[in-house]
């Protein structure tokens, strides 16, 4: 079982310490899933998610545990967007292209919880594809819910990528 060990990177003790999540993952404001940022380092960030009737995709009684792929995607592109930030560079957008072994031990992430979030780099090459280790843990009991490796793409130039004009 992979703990949340705040020791491991900078713990967010100031709120104004890391930017605003929706400067650094590109999506509108009801597709933004998570809450903010824990902490973050050369190879891992960590995020918060807090699972609510008003959170979407809750069905009364939680979210079904299929959307932690996305929050799993939205932690990676938090990752890319701080890290673009840090080098002086707008963050970009990326795409989701699988996941492996996505391994979920509840059927739902239930109301009332906290959800950590972690991606971990495990590999990046020149040309944007990416692959990180991802788990999702309960804040409060640490248990693991979920886990996955998940595969990214982020092409230099992603808007004439998707009209086909890349090499």
């Amino acid at each position: 079982m992979t703990l949340f060990n705040p020791a491991a990177a900078i713990p967010a003790t100031d709120p104004d310490r890391f930017p605003p999540l929706h400067t650094l993952v590109p999506h509108a404001a009801t597709m933004l899933l998570l809450k903010r940022m824990v902490a973050v380092d050369e190879d891992c960030l960590w995020a918060e998610t807090e699972i609510t009737p008003a959170s979407l995709f809750h069905d009364g009684s939680g979210v079904g545990s299929w959307i932690g792929i996305e929050y799993m995607a939205q932690t990676i592109a938090a990752y890319a967007g701080y890290h673009a930030q840090q080098r002086g560079d707008t963050p970009g957008i990326g795409f989701l292209l699988g996941t492996r072994r996505y391994a979920c031990r509840t059927a739902q992430f239930a109301t009332g919880s906290t959800l950590i979030i972690k991606a971990q780099k495990l590999l990046h090459t020149d040309n944007g594809l990416g692959s990180f280790a991802c788990t999702i843990q309960d804040k409060q009991t640490r248990e693991t819910l979920a886990e996955a490796t998940v595969t990214v793409f982020q092409p230099d130039n992603a808007p004439e990528f998707t009209r086909g004009k890349h090499t």
